[in-house]
């Protein structure tokens, strides 16, 4: 997946969430905590495999 899709698809998740009725702040907070999420969960796989710093219950695929 390139960086163009990878824009384009937040930008359609942005969408959703500002039809569904929240503000920019509200859905730019929580597209972040998403991607923090992600990010978490990839950087404890490998090649990294780093501890992952997210209880479990609350990580990517929880």
């Amino acid at each position: 997946m390139n960086s163009a899709t990878i824009v384009q698809k937040l930008w359609n998740y942005c969408n959703v969430l500002r039809d569904d009725g929240m503000s920019y702040g509200d859905y730019v907070e929580q597209l972040t905590y998403l991607l923090f999420l992600k990010m978490a969960d990839e950087r404890s796989q490998p090649p990294y495999s780093q501890p992952n710093p997210i209880p479990k219950a609350h990580g990517w695929p929880g």
